[in-house]
């Protein structure tokens, strides 16, 4: 049984989504202790609860410990298998955040998987659920993993309610990702929705996104007021996609009260606008949660990132800890260069 310090790196749920993820599908049992040790909170949340039992689902797994605020689980993970699956989270806890821990599962799995999944949608400290429609799951299509997500309602903090369903078919393997140059950049897509809110607030946070990519072409706007049938609750979000000849690069901002439009519009804005200038072929954010499937895919894979970040190297260590995999991080630059090379010791 591996043995995971849960303390270890950045110490938070991350390194609880991606060791259950890569135990089922390795078959590997594992003990996790320390469990989001280094947050205010540590422990289970709803969200973690609801991502473990999700990948348990998808591989018959016993699990021992799985329980609100424990901070130590035992998973001993079965065989793969599809089908359908209902999980939720119960809170606004993220969608997203379980998508990071089951998606990877149900690509390995050896038949159809849909899975309806409710919680928050568009939450702070998490991927909107845009930037994983139009950012994440694009990338990942050029590695063959084929999912599809329809959104049936939006949820937002503190009461979630927000569902979605997840269609994902079996990839008998994974390509890797050659991103060595971003190409010329054809324009900025811009994915805006508010909802239960006067419909200026979008526009507003739109505006200002836009005001800080003045140079850059916009190729479209899609801009969406969403009424009471079809989200629960007040909330917003804006994703700004940065589509290059090779790749895509996102950045976001979620609706908060207390903060203005504006802010939160220029500042997803200034982001999109670095990445771009600084010629990462992928974003921050992108290049932590495709390192996974770049383990797991049958050749080298090697991307250009602006960052990487704390929550990336804690990846890269607890995936060595299961996997036959190498990573070099350089610098080139002002960019680190990283290579993932699978099936390596």
């Amino acid at each position: 049984m591996h043995e995971i310090d849960g303390a270890y790196g950045e110490g938070g749920g991350q390194l609880l989504r991606t060791s259950v993820a890569i135990a089922a599908i390795t078959g590997r049992p594992v003990h996790l202790r320390n469990i989001r040790a280094r947050r205010a909170n540590p422990g289970l949340a709803p969200q973690h609860l609801a991502a473990v039992k999700a990948v348990a689902s998808l591989c018959d797994a016993q699990v021992d410990g799985l329980e609100l605020r424990s901070r130590e689980i035992w998973f001993r993970p079965g065989p793969l298998r599809g089908g359908q699956f209902d999980f939720r989270v119960g809170t606004a806890g993220s969608i997203t955040l379980v998508l990071q821990a089951v998606l990877p599962v149900a690509v390995m799995c050896p038949e159809r998987t849909s899975m309806r999944i409710a919680g928050g949608t568009d939450v702070r400290s998490a991927p909107p659920l845009d930037y994983f429609r139009h950012v994440l799951l694009p990338l990942m299509s050029g590695m063959g993993v084929r999912a599809k997500i329809q959104v049936l309602r939006r949820g937002y903090y503190p009461r979630g309610g927000g569902e979605v369903i997840m269609e994902v078919k079996p990839s008998s393997s994974l390509h890797p990702l050659i991103l060595d140059t971003p190409g010329i950049l054809t324009g900025i897509q811009v994915f805006a929705h508010i909802a239960n809110l006067p419909g200026h607030i979008s526009q507003r946070m739109v505006n200002s996104a836009l005001a800080e990519l003045t140079p850059f072409s916009t190729l479209g706007i899609e801009l969406e007021l969403i009424g009471r049938d079809r989200a629960y609750g007040p909330g917003g979000a804006v994703v700004l996609v940065g589509q290059t000849e090779n790749t895509r690069l996102g950045a976001s901002a979620v609706a908060q009260r207390g903060m203005l439009s504006e802010e939160l519009g220029a500042a997803g804005g200034r982001f999109l606008r670095e990445e771009i200038v600084s010629g990462a072929t992928l974003d921050v954010h992108a290049a932590d949660q495709v390192l996974v499937y770049l383990a797991l895919a049958g050749r080298t894979s090697r991307f250009l990132t602006r960052l990487f970040s704390s929550h990336a190297v804690t990846t890269v260590w607890l995936l060595r800890q299961f996997l036959p995999v190498n990573f070099q991080v350089r610098q080139v630059g002002r960019l680190n260069c990283v290579t993932v090379e699978p099936g390596l010791d």
